[in-house]
């Protein structure tokens, strides 16, 4: 059980790492029609878009004006609560039917960490002090049938005067100063 929690905190670290060394992807090949990328000026010439409630500053992201991508679990099928302004940013195939799940967040730590308290009603522990990395596991582990423990781990990425985890997916980078890993329960398969 110490070794997989380990290594799961180790594998976790390691994908921070690799996307803040990482070179910004590429689209894969063939995903635009030839009239995008045809017309890049037009898309650069078009005016910003203005925030929904005007109350909000521009630079707050709330979810009426964050758009939505389809391939964005819901909480449903996580089995966790989300954040409310977290923002998806992939998954990754941890192995035995499960993925793990990264969001990033503007929000300090304390906050998110207070948040899942709240919602989880687990106190969870700190796993890591610096950079501070807190873990809430959530349902029994099976080594049998799983790669990681289920819940959510809140990590840091401001640590150390870091300006956070670098986010390219959305054609600007942008930095979160805090990032929320998600590891639901395997999906288990139905048999006949």
């Amino acid at each position: 059980m110490r070794i997989n929690l380990c290594l799961g905190g180790l594998i976790f670290l390691f994908v921070g790492y690799v996307t803040v060394n990482a070179q910004t992807p590429q689209p894969f090949p063939g995903a635009g029609t030839s009239s995008e990328s045809e017309q890049p000026a037009q898309a650069e010439a078009s005016p910003p878009l203005q925030p929904v409630n005007p109350e909000v500053p521009a630079n707050v992201v709330t979810e009426e004006a964050r758009p939505i991508d389809p391939l964005t679990p819901t909480e449903t099928e996580l089995g966790f609560p989300l954040y409310p302004t977290a923002q998806y940013i992939t998954s990754y195939d941890a192995g035995r039917n499960q993925r793990y799940y990264l969001f990033g967040t503007t929000a300090v730590f304390e906050d998110i960490v207070a948040y899942y308290r709240t919602v989880l009603r687990n106190r969870g522990r700190t796993i890591f002090d610096e950079p501070p990395t807190h873990w809430f596991q959530i349902g029994r582990f099976r080594e049998s049938t799983m790669a990681f423990p289920p819940g959510v781990t809140v990590k840091d990425y401001t640590w150390a005067g870091s300006a956070g985890y670098p986010n390219a997916t959305a054609g600007t980078t942008e930095r979160f100063p805090t990032i929320i890993q998600i590891v639901p329960s395997p999906v288990v398969s139905e048999t006949p």
